[in-house]
């Protein structure tokens, strides 16, 4: 047990990207497989690569997307053991090679200056990866996989180390299962403030796919991205219900779970402002510019970055108050979402009201110069 502890603690992070890199090229060695099955009875395919006489092409190219992910796992594999940051280039490289690669063949072709018309091709073709459609039911699947993941995962935590057991509730406590729970109030407190703040993201991806019609790749490319900052906020519990109450540490475990609340809704909202670039696809006709919820999407949308953004930089600024700001945030973003709408609807009445005062004003002061020039 002591020798494979010490293994373990020498070797720990070389063996667990070994490890990872392994199962990565077992995963992509059998979905070869599926492919070269689905060749081998076409009637499985797709019905245009059914009807190709070039299906020896398609099978190819299918294959070469498919086995370059385990190609660079294996390579990450192999640095892991003598140079750990080439192995983490190399499995970084998993997901953003298609897009390097498709932004290189696309500046390649513009700095080398094709005819004008090949020129214009090359343009829609990068322009078209990017906006290669992607199918919408699976992204909703996938997200709400991981939700339901991240909550899970907080419900274990507060459960695992947050419940005092009958002898130590009889010796400290007296036999008083209130004044022990009272004990663990602040780590209840963050469990619950992690917890809605999970539900409400949840609530804002539901919202914005609800009125998303058609996603792309790069709008995946973002939904991915938000994900990867969701499941980081069990760390975000984890940190501010471990340090004590006035610490620096406690600042510093504030802050890091306002950058992660930050990032995980700021590619929410990016993945609607992507979607506005080409609304007439994408987008329901009620969410467009103009549409009746355009501007209640925009205010729930930004409603966390834009909170998280502003508690980040008070606790900077005003570091003795940082924990009082926190939860000031998190008993306020709750309230704040029952009232967005009745708030959306009293800003927009204002700003018409002083727009149709300002134009009015303009009016009679026309009258006026031309009253004055009779």
């Amino acid at each position: 047990m002591y020798d494979a502890h010490n293994f373990l603690a020498i070797h720990g992070v070389p063996f667990g990207i070994f490890m990872f890199s392994t199962c990565a090229i077992v995963i992509g060695l059998i979905q070869a497989v599926i492919v070269a099955y689905g060749f081998y009875h076409p009637y499985l395919l797709n019905h245009q690569i059914q009807m190709s006489e070039n299906q020896a092409f398609y099978k190819h190219h299918i294959l070469q997307i498919i086995l370059r992910g385990p190609v660079l796992c294996f390579l990450a594999a192999v640095f892991s053991f003598f140079f750990i940051p080439m192995s983490y280039v190399l499995l970084g490289l998993v997901i953003f090679l298609p897009h390097i690669t498709r932004l290189i063949i696309w500046c390649k072709n513009k700095t080398g200056g094709p005819e004008e018309e090949e020129e214009r091709h090359r343009l829609e073709a990068f322009t078209f990866y990017l906006n290669e459609p992607l199918s919408k039911e699976r992204v909703e699947a996938f997200s709400d996989g991981v939700y339901a993941i991240v909550a899970t995962l907080l419900i274990l935590d507060i459960c695992e180390d947050n419940v005092p057991d009958s002898k130590e509730v009889k010796d400290r406590f007296h036999d008083r299962l209130i004044e022990a729970l009272s004990e663990y109030g602040p780590n209840f407190l963050a469990y619950f403030a992690s917890f809605v703040t999970t539900g409400l993201l949840w609530f804002v991806h539901h919202s914005l796919f609800l009125y998303i019609t058609k996603t792309t790749r790069f709008m995946g490319l973002l939904n991915t991205f938000s994900l990867a900052f969701i499941g980081g906020l069990p760390l975000g519990y984890q940190l501010t219900s471990e340090f004590a109450e006035k610490s620096h540490n406690e600042i510093e475990a504030i802050q890091v779970s306002c950058v992660i609340t930050f990032f995980a809704s700021i590619f929410q909202f990016a993945i609607w402002i992507t979607a506005l670039f080409h609304e007439r696809e994408t987008l329901h006709p009620l969410a467009r510019y103009g549409g009746k919820e355009h501007a209640f999407m925009f205010a729930k949308l930004a409603l966390y970055p834009c909170v998280s953004l502003g508690a980040f930089f008070l606790t900077c600024l005003l570091s003795k108050f940082s924990t009082a700001i926190f939860h000031i945030m998190q008993i306020v973003v709750p309230f704040a979402f029952l009232a967005l709408r009745i708030l959306v609807r009293i800003s927009l009445a204002i700003v018409k009201s002083v727009l149709s005062l300002s134009r009015w004003k303009n009016v009679v002061l026309d009258e006026e110069i031309s009253m004055q020039r009779m």
